[in-house]
């Protein structure tokens, strides 16, 4: 299988990298290798590559400046979706896309199921939602997988803030009337990976016609998220307590204050109950995320050990959430 990844140096682009080592021969583009937001070389590309399988890790994830800037979530989130999409139809190229819990507005008391009425409440959710619709109304053998909180060791997200700031702060404020589910981005390569394994056979033996096939048959919307929740307040908590339990980490921090999401000021309305449930995923392809607080913890021993690697290497700590 020769497997293309596009946004290879994003949260989940990376461990898709990581996760395919040995499975597949992959392609890795960043932008400077694809420029997702230039559609005649992106077709060119495609076309000049034909890879076997596609991997769309790339987003514009800014979503308080896609308020204000909302060309370039338009280009990354739906315009590059709908071009790859429908190439892949033309080509006949399995597709793998991500999209976000962002799509719903919040106000429901159960978990979303993919079915659900769909109703963003800014820029970013309305921009992933026309990718997504896009790449379903493709006709290409598509999986779109819905992930949310997603976080790791590496890069900005919410993980890497909350030690940064427990580092250097005595007191940090978190909002708690959001709900969701905090999910590791290696664990979303995992499930991707045993996902397609599912629908195209083992790895070892998987063809792309074997993969479309699968595809076409039982691909389409899926929600990928662990079984649980909780707020950003109680995953603050949790990584605090993990990073005590370490010992792997500075910590300056006290309290942990929770606030209402209405005194946080940001430029983009957050939905405030965004929980996926991935029972179709579950019952249809056999595949399932462990509990959220089992995959922070496993990020964490993984982001502790880094550290340590980086600290021996280079003889002086280093902020991770600047790596």
């Amino acid at each position: 299988m020769r497997a293309l990844i596009t946004g290879c140096h994003g949260q989940v682009g990376r461990e898709l990298l990581r996760s395919l080592r040995g499975l597949a021969d992959v392609e890795a583009t960043g932008r400077a290798e694809l420029d997702l937001g230039d559609t005649k070389t992106l077709v060119r590309a495609l076309h000049e590559r034909n890879p076997d399988l596609i991997l769309n890790a790339a987003a514009y994830t800014a979503v308080d400046r896609a308020e204000s800037e909302p060309g370039g979530a338009i280009a990354v989130n739906a315009e590059a979706p709908r071009v790859l999409a429908q190439e892949a139809a033309r080509l006949d190229i399995p597709i793998v896309h991500y999209s976000t819990d962002y799509v719903f507005d919040g106000r429901r008391d159960v978990p979303y199921e993919e079915g659900d009425a769909t109703a963003p409440l800014n820029a970013y959710g309305r921009t992933k939602l026309i990718g997504e619709r896009a790449v379903v109304a493709s006709g290409a053998p598509c999986l779109v997988l819905r992930v949310g909180w997603v976080y790791g060791g590496r890069r900005r997200n919410f993980l890497t803030t909350m030690l940064e700031l427990f580092a250097t702060r005595d007191r940090v404020t978190v909002v708690d009337d959001e709900l969701g589910g905090p999910t590791w981005s290696r664990d979303i390569a995992r499930g991707t990976l045993a996902a397609l394994e599912a629908l195209g056979g083992p790895w070892t033996g998987m063809t792309r016609a074997r993969l479309s096939a699968g595809l076409r048959e039982r691909g389409g919307l899926y929600h990928l998220a662990p079984p649980d929740h909780t707020s950003w307040h109680g995953f603050a908590e949790e990584i605090r307590r993990l990073a005590v339990d370490s010992g792997a980490f500075p910590l300056q921090v006290e309290r942990i204050d929770p606030i209402p999401r209405s005194e946080w000021k940001a430029e983009a309305v957050r939905p405030g109950d965004t929980r996926l449930s991935s029972r179709r995923l579950a019952d249809g392809l056999g595949v399932t995320l462990d509990p959220w607080r089992e995959g922070l913890a496993a990020c964490l021993e993984d982001t502790a050990a880094r550290r340590s690697a980086l600290v021996s290497a280079e003889g002086t700590p280093a902020l991770l959430a600047r790596r």
